[in-house]
């Protein structure tokens, strides 16, 4: 393998684990989020339960969503709609390879780990090309989490009815906005972080 073929490679690696990367910490930090959310947005009053139980029940959906081992979705105190479990179960898939995909270029990247010789430009250019996507989200959330939608799943049972599924009426829009906001600043920076490092 030439020394290009190997930069193309490390740097494909490297793309792929800095994207799952700001993915999974995004997932993760959602359990704050969400925790200052339930006090933020009045959803105890929104659906008559205590802070315990909301955080409980959404405990247990990211258990299903995160836990390779865990293939049956249920929650304590809200019903779902065959359509909404398999939406669930879509997101888990997701889920799933996102963390594969992370495991696996993360290996990679050790593995070959080196600091580019020169400004490396291909960082450069994903940042700006998150940017442009992250001003088309800020300008039409709504639009932008619908486009979201439709390019990852092949159905429409993400329109959940809230009679059916009662879970969404716990989470809010601006729930989904802040997760998309902290994952485009972690991904933003990971970027540029990567674009402007020199060998040492």
């Amino acid at each position: 393998m030439s020394n290009a073929q190997k930069d193309l490679f490390y740097t494909i690696a490297l793309a792929f684990f800095l994207l799952t990367t700001a993915i999974t910490v995004t997932i993760f930090a959602s359990y704050v989020l969400f925790a200052v959310d339930i006090k933020y947005y009045y959803l105890e009053q929104i659906v008559n339960m205590k802070y315990g139980t909301i955080m409980k029940n959404y405990a247990q959906m990211m258990d299903y969503l995160i836990n390779p081992f865990n293939w049956h979705f249920h929650l304590s105190d809200f019903g779902s709609s065959a359509a909404g479990r398999l939406h669930f179960q879509d997101c888990k898939k997701l889920f799933l390879l996102n963390f594969g995909i992370f495991i696996v270029s993360g290996a990679l990247v050790a593995k070959f780990h080196k600091l580019r010789a020169r400004f490396n430009r291909t960082f450069l250019w994903i940042g700006i090309g998150g940017i442009i996507i992250a001003a088309m989200m800020m300008i039409n959330f709504d639009e932008f989490f619908v486009i979201f939608h439709e390019v990852l799943f092949r159905n429409s049972d993400w329109l959940f009815d809230p009679a059916k599924d009662p879970v969404i009426n716990i989470l809010p829009e601006d729930f989904f906005t802040q997760c998309f906001i902290l994952f485009f600043i972690l991904f933003e920076g990971l970027n540029f972080w990567k674009a402007r490092l020199k060998k040492a």
